[in-house]
């Protein structure tokens, strides 16, 4: 997957109309991103969300990052990343996490390789595409990560540190991709930018599944409560000025990683990161560098 080194990460588009959604999207492109990862959280539905974007751009690659299982049965998640394969080739990839409506009893790992032998049973009239299916898996554990390796083309892993982007690696070997997200803020003051960054961190904080995440790369429960230690949040969030979050971001790739897919935070719901996008594309993308 050619994703390129460092891609976009966002929330934004969920607070945009349909006309202000397209016109952000061919922007990135225009500006010379390669690949645009999206969540589904706050509403907008994986399939049509890739669709729409998919649909208002001509080359870049669209990633769900990531399509929650529970939200609908593995047949129609089958069908619908086949339909987006045949129509977009090669552009679509079909990231695939734990989530959505709760399956009390049911344990992330037992529930995920469920739903992948039901997705690889299905029988369809729909012809195949020209290009393959790619799918990767939300992974941040070594059972996770050695499912992704082993039924998926690799991985993705949400707000981790630098170590786990080097430990996923080792799980993961030479071959499997790893995509790894990370939050940067653009703010020099140490105050305020931790103050920014613990609001952003505080759901993760206090979540079982990150928590036991938070605990297995060395943090203390000292360090987790509280909002996070200054160490725990300098990790999960690069801030600083943009040579500082720059060179941030490509310790990520020195550990392994093939991708960074890059989430600004510090932005107000309903405005748009798009200066900090641009500031971005000029300091990390290769055409626009070497410009």
């Amino acid at each position: 997957m050619d994703l390129g080194a460092f891609g976009v990460y966002t929330f934004d588009f969920e607070h945009q109309p349909a006309a202000r959604l397209k016109e952000s999207v061919q922007e990135l492109e225009e500006q010379g991103w390669r690949s645009i990862w999206i969540p589904e959280l706050l509403g907008r539905e994986a399939f049509t969300h890739a669709g729409f974007l998919l649909s208002a751009t001509e080359r870049l690659h669209v990633v769900n990052g990531i399509a929650q299982i529970w939200s609908r049965g593995a047949r129609w998640t089958h069908g619908a990343a086949l339909l987006l394969a045949d129509a977009y080739p090669g552009r679509h990839v079909l990231g695939l996490g734990f989530g959505g409506e709760p399956r009390p009893g049911v344990k992330p790992l037992a529930g995920m390789t469920a739903y992948l032998d039901e997705m690889d049973a299905v029988e369809t009239v729909n012809p195949a595409p020209t290009v393959p299916i790619r799918r990767i898996l939300a992974a941040y554990g070594p059972k996770m990560l050695e499912l992704a390796r082993d039924r998926a083309a690799g991985a993705q892993t949400y707000h981790v540190n630098v170590a786990h982007t080097a430990q996923a690696r080792e799980i993961l070997g030479p071959e499997a991709f790893l995509g790894v997200e990370h939050p940067v803020l653009f703010e020099a003051d140490p105050a305020t930018a931790r103050a920014i960054a613990r609001e952003h961190l505080r759901p993760y904080l206090s979540t079982p599944y990150n928590i036991a995440k938070f605990r297995r790369l060395g943090y203390s429960e000292e360090e987790i409560a509280n909002g996070g230690s200054d160490r725990l949040v300098d990790d999960f969030v690069f801030w600083g000025d943009l040579g500082t979050v720059v060179r941030k971001l490509h310790t990520h790739l020195e550990a392994g990683a093939d991708h960074v897919a890059v989430q600004v935070i510090g932005v107000e719901p309903g405005r748009s990161a798009m200066p900090h996008w641009r500031r971005l594309g000029d300091a990390l993308l290769p055409q626009r560098t070497g410009a």
